[in-house]
């Protein structure tokens, strides 16, 4: 069984975009915790949550494309 270097290379850079989101979303979600007399609150908060989920599934994406691209799936 051969790696396909594309698809690994491809599912690395998705991990890379992941991995900024990671400490950006979290980091987004306690400002707007530590904000709460703002009005922009409710607004940074949805960023925050976005940026999580935006994390979470180019994380998935990533690992099943690295799957695909070691087990030729």
């Amino acid at each position: 069984m051969a790696t396909n270097k594309e698809l690994l290379s491809k599912g690395i850079k998705y991990l890379a975009g992941a991995l900024p989101l990671l400490f950006l979303g979290p980091a987004v979600i306690y400002n707007a915790f530590m904000n709460q007399q703002n009005v922009w609150h409710y607004l940074v908060l949805a960023i925050g949550i976005i940026a999580c989920l935006a994390a979470m599934l180019l994380m998935y994406l990533g690992l099943k494309i690295i799957m695909k691209s070691l087990f030729n799936d």
